[in-house]
């Protein structure tokens, strides 16, 4: 233990907020009053007793002085390396401090006591492992501040005294710390605190200097991104600059861009709340992406651009007329439509219920009639812009109404994707072959248009990729389709029906000498003076050379025409200009491919012998004319029966048997030998037997070829019918008499005989037609057959010929 030993007079030197521990070499500034007092009374005292002048280090703070002071010599008085005058004192020896005195100078004079610092040799087991820890933990602190020559210094240290004392010369200890270890007089005690403040330090700086490592870490990665992404902004001003677009034009700051843009109320907060989330996610967060598209693509939308309408009604009808021959249906009800609008708009109607004055029309008709490009007529009558939606072989719900977000590669359905594109609220939609839309495990595309085409509701459609309302109800929306019977019956009843039922021969010849000619001619590279087309080879191209409810084949039979003259003209056969008429057309594209019944010889045509009536279909194509053959078989085979070929549908297959049944029960009454029913097979067949067939209308047509075969008499060549038969010989209503009497006057048949409740829909049929047809309608198949056979030549009975 330490002990005290002589008294001492000593000069005070205050330090303040300084502490010098023995050992010590510390150089003073001796500007300062106090430490000069000190210095020089120190000298002065000196010059009476042997040795270096002595002073008293004693730490000051806030004005008080420690308990304890280090004796301290002043071992030179010079010049600091400032070049302020200024001593080097070391310190000696703790000194227990006591009462003031007197002495020379103007320094505060003290009696002391010197300290007795000695520690017994040798040195205790747990002051020795002491010693090796303190010397271990100031190596490693030592290191770390790279003073290697220090380390060698304070490992040759063995005193415990002086090993204590040289934590004096730690930067990182305190004030107080340091007057601890100064007032500290055991060697053992003064060294177990200077071990355990040097741990203390070197475990804070651990935490320090890992905590300071994930924080670089962290700056450099912000640095890194940060001069990545300025280098990618330079990169893409220089594209910029390079593509001659001007700086600025595209903006980061969505923020700015939602508050610019002109949105509605309600898709603008939604907006702002997507980039409130933007700007709390991270740029590695997939979900900053996926906000950012949704913002591109809600800034894209024209939310509140709209078209103005022309509402030059009479300019639309023009418009209409001169781009499209026939199709009065369509004309008149667009017609219809912007002379509402017009009148809607003149008194403030324009908007009714949050609703505009959209519409939606089917255009259902064989292909080729013109349904798609009548969809382009229509946006420029109104003055729209145009976009085509093709449906056909959409099987997956998502394309109409947008995917969810969360999903890799979400995009708004193509209704979003329309309007979009056309730039504006109010465009013509055209929804082609909207009967071709399937369905399986992905969900059914029709049934997400119900909401889409549904006029009291497409005010409020939502996609499920934008989730915010979109107002369609100005839309006008078209939708084309081949098949009625394909379309959905609820799609059906939201929209307005306008059917297109093909063109007339004499329409025909107008669209192909108007619209048809001058684009193939255009194509082949031949001037208008150079190929003209006959009306007589017209009209003989769209009778003989084609049948079709549309025009498409008839275009390429004149592309076709032209293609030839042109290249006669290369190869000098032929020279310009040139008219092509109707006895021309043989030579440049061969013989016709559909002669009428009625031009072909009475021996070939198909109703020479008994048992061969002519009926009229509707198929996807249009109207057509449809054969029915009749046979009985040999007695001798047996097989009493009947027998059905030629693909037919059971509602088919029961009209047969509902026509042998009628004329086995009514044989007598119409002197027809039915006795042959019961012991002879009974076979009836349609040609074009790789083509299904279904329906009832082919009854009547059947009747009539039974009654041929066993009566014997022929049927009329000039003669088609159609209609549904009952077991009591009623004619029943059809459908489609507009496409089957269009279909008729196509295949040079002269008489129609049609059930008597369908002499309505004779209205539909173009006057033109009807002039050409002698159409009679009928209520019982007494009548028809009245009409279709031909009288018998002889009074004698005909035998009924057998099946080969």
């Amino acid at each position: 233990m330490a002990s005290t030993s002589t008294p001492l007079t000593l000069p005070v030197l205050p330090l303040d907020d300084e502490v010098v521990l023995p050992g010590m070499v510390v150089p003073l500034d001796l500007n300062d009053a106090d430490v000069r007092a000190a210095v020089e009374a120190a000298q002065a005292a000196a010059r009476n007793e042997p040795g270096k002048p002595k002073v008293l280090l004693v730490p000051r703070v806030d004005g008080t002085y420690a308990s304890t002071g280090v004796l301290g010599t002043v071992e030179q008085v010079g010049r600091l390396a400032d070049g302020d005058p200024g001593a080097l004192i070391r310190g000696r020896g703790r000194v227990k401090i006591g009462a003031g005195t007197t002495g020379p100078g103007a320094a505060l004079w003290v009696e002391g006591t010197r300290i007795d610092e000695s520690v017994p040799e040798p040195l205790p087991g747990q002051v020795a492992e002491l010693v090796k820890e303190y010397k271990a933990l100031a190596t490693a602190w030592l290191r770390k501040r790279g003073a290697w020559q220090v380390v060698d210094r304070v490992q040759a240290i063995d005193d415990v005294s002086q090993l204590g004392d040289n934590s004096g010369y730690s930067p990182f200890l305190t004030t107080e710390q340091k007057i601890e270890l100064l007032e500290t007089a055991d060697p053992v005690a003064r060294l177990k605190l200077a071990t355990q403040q040097l741990r203390d330090h070197l475990a804070e700086q651990d935490v320090a200097e890992t905590i300071a490592k994930d924080v670089q870490e962290g700056v450099d990665k912000q640095q890194r991104e940060f001069l990545l992404r300025r280098q990618l902004e330079a990169v893409r001003k220089e594209l910029r600059e390079l593509n001659g677009e001007k700086d600025g034009e595209e903006s980061d700051d969505y923020r700015a861009r939602v508050e610019a843009a002109d949105l509605p109320e309600k898709v603008r907060e939604a907006a702002l709340k997507e980039v409130d989330k933007l700007e709390r996610s991270s740029d590695q967060s997939p979900e900053g992406s996926w906000i950012r598209t949704w913002l591109d693509t809600v800034l894209e939308l024209p939310w509140n651009e709209r078209t103005e309408d022309a509402y030059d009604i009479q300019g639309a009808k023009a418009v209409l007329d001169a781009e499209h021959a026939g199709l009065e249906d369509v004309k008149e009800r667009i017609t219809e439509y912007l002379a509402v609008r017009k009148r809607r708009s003149d008194r403030g109607l324009g908007v009714i219920g949050g609703r505009r004055g959209g519409a939606v029309l089917a255009l259902v008709g064989p292909p080729g009639v013109g349904k798609t490009s009548l969809g382009e007529s229509v946006a420029h009558a109104m003055g729209r812009k145009f976009v085509r939606v093709a449906l056909g072989g959409v099987r997956d719900e998502a394309e109409i109404r947008g995917h969810r977000r969360t999903y890799v590669g979400a995009l708004p359905g193509r209704i979003v994707r329309a309007i979009k594109e056309a730039g504006s609220m109010n465009p013509v939609v055209l929804l082609d072959e909207i009967d071709k839309v399937g369905s399986d495990f992905r969900g059914d595309p029709a049934a997400a248009l119900l909401e889409v085409l549904d006029p009291a509701q497409n005010h409020t459609f939502r996609d499920h990729y934008l989730e915010v309302e979109l107002d369609l109800s100005d839309v006008v929306f078209l939708a084309t389709a081949n098949v009625l019977e394909a379309i959905p019956e609820a799609l059906l009843d939201r929209m307005e029906l306008v059917r297109l039922d093909g063109y007339t021969e004499d329409e025909k010849v107008v669209i192909a000498r108007d619209h048809l000619l001058p684009r193939q001619l255009e194509r082949a590279g031949l001037d208008k003076d150079e190929v003209a087309l006959d009306e007589s080879a017209l009209r003989k191209l769209a009778g003989e050379y084609t049948r079709e409810a549309g025009v498409r084949t008839l275009e390429r039979s004149i592309a076709r025409l032209l293609r030839k003259v042109a290249a006669q003209h290369e190869l000098g056969e032929r020279e310009l200009p040139f008219t092509i008429r109707d006895e021309d057309l043989r030579a440049l594209i061969g013989r016709p491919h559909h002669v009428p019944e009625s031009a072909q010889d009475p021996a070939e045509r198909r109703t020479a012998v008994p048992g061969v009536a002519t009926g009229l279909a509707v198929t996807g194509a249009g109207g057509d004319v449809l054969f029915v053959e009749a046979s009985l078989a040999d007695p001798e085979t047996g097989g009493a029966g009947l027998t059905l070929t030629g693909q037919l549908g059971d509602v088919m297959k029961e009209s047969a048997q509902i026509a042998l049944s009628f004329l086995r029960s009514h044989g007598a009454e119409l002197e027809l030998p039915v006795a042959d029913l019961k012991d002879r097979g009974v076979h009836i067949h349609f040609p074009a037997g790789a083509v299904p067939k279904d329906g009832p209308s082919a009854g009547v047509t059947m009747t009539t070829a039974l009654a041929s075969l066993l009566s014997g008499r022929l049927v009329r060549t000039d003669v088609a019918m159609t209609g549904e038969v009952s077991l009591t010989g009623r004619v029943l209503p059809i459908g489609g008499v507009k496409q089957k009497l269009l279909a008729a006057h196509r295949a040079g048949v002269t008489t129609v005989v049609i059930p008597k409740r369908n002499e309505p829909d004779l209205d539909d049929v173009p006057a033109e037609v009807l002039d050409k047809l002698d159409v009679h309608t009928v209520t019982d198949v007494r009548q028809v057959l009245e009409l279709a056979l031909a009288p018998a030549t002889s009074d004698a009975t005909p035998e009924v010929p057998a099946a080969a």
